[in-house]
């Protein structure tokens, strides 16, 4: 039963990691926003642009560009934003970047490899390797706009694409600085469990169930998905973090038809690399560029935030927002600190 509870929330942790426990937005979409099925209301003060750039890998990526309407000529700081894992650019990452882009930088929100717009086949996997590249590929693109100053280019990752973004940030030194939200340590916690409780047993059983698995995808041609995704209704009897998850991706508050989490979800032999994989090792080596880690006080994931905080060099930053949960940093405008994060990429994109 232990093994089943464990396999259970390592699918929905990766259903897109970041709930937010909250009322309804009270934003509006305007019509146009409505059939391209943005969460959010695209701000007055900036454009919006779809682009598509190339990784390394040939995969082709898709985004959307915002830029501030009032910046003119000048040369702009800017950031490559993407998550949560298993989210799309029209919900978390598009919201972060519109508010970013209101106040002054260019920002590229993106698709990750394999899912949304993006290609890559077979669809609704993820990889260590090639989502890290992922956020070198957007600095790429960022670089050769002509109106981006590459010398003043971070990244912000939310939830599982925290991970993903402190890893590019390692070895890709142009990234000047890197901001989180509701981190979670993917590899991890497909490794070693929630808190690392899972037991050698767990783990062991975990890659049998996975590798049997790939015997009935090769038979069949395609996929399969895990039944223990989210429901399409609760019971009551859920536990909270799969009630917060619910209230994002199930309903019009975070709901987008190609979100994974908001419909199947990943494969079931999804997490075979990363649990086979440590992404942070090297984490010290983002120094002595600078790291702001931000997560909720009351957030199932905020001891990931922490963990990462004492592995990591200075400078570095640990912000905890009073009585937020995980996905309150989602979508919940007067709960991110937004300025704080404003001030953070403009002091240290220098």
């Amino acid at each position: 039963m232990k093994i089943v509870t464990t396999v259970m929330a390592l699918s929905l942790l990766f259903i897109g990691r970041a709930f937010a426990q909250n009322k309804k937005s009270n934003q509006k979409m305007n019509a146009t926003e409505q059939n391209e099925h943005y969460t959010f209301q695209l701000s007055d003060k900036v454009t919006r642009k779809a682009v598509t750039f190339k990784n390394r890998y040939g995969i082709t990526l898709s985004g959307d560009l915002y830029l501030p309407k009032n910046a003119g000529n000048e040369k702009l700081a800017a950031l490559a934003i993407s998550g949560p894992f298993g989210a799309v650019k029209e919900q978390s990452s598009g919201l972060y970047a519109n508010q970013m882009a209101e106040r002054g930088f260019a920002v590229i929100a993106f698709d990750p490899s394999y899912t949304g717009d993006s290609g890559g086949e077979p669809r609704d996997i993820a990889s260590p390797d090639i989502n890290t590249e992922d956020f070198s590929a957007a600095v790429d693109f960022l670089g050769l706009q002509h109106n981006v100053d590459r010398n003043k280019i971070g990244i912000i990752g939310i939830c599982g694409f925290a991970t993903f973004a402190l890893n590019a940030t390692i070895a890709d030194k142009r990234v000047k600085a890197v901001a989180t939200t509701s981190a979670y340590d993917i590899s991890r916690v497909s490794a070693k469990g929630y808190y690392d409780k899972m037991t050698p047993e767990e783990r062991t059983k975990a890659f049998e169930t996975m590798s049997l698995q790939r015997w009935v995808d090769a038979e069949n041609g395609k996929p399969e998905y895990p039944t223990t995704h989210l429901p399409e209704k609760l019971n009551g009897d859920e536990p909270q973090f799969v009630k917060d998850y619910f209230d994002y991706y199930k309903t019009p508050r975070g709901y987008h038809k190609r979100s994974l989490n908001s419909n199947k979800g990943w494969t079931k032999t999804n997490s075979i690399s990363f649990a086979n994989s440590v992404m942070l090792s090297y984490i010290k080596e983002i120094s002595p560029r600078p790291m702001l880690l931000i997560a909720g006080e009351k957030a199932h994931s905020k001891y990931m935030s922490e963990d990462i905080y004492k592995m990591a060099a200075e400078p570095k930053e640990l912000m905890i927002i009073p009585n937020a949960v995980h996905v309150d940093l989602y979508d919940k405008v007067d709960v991110i600190p937004f300025e704080k994060l404003d001030n953070f990429f403009r002091t240290n994109l220098k």
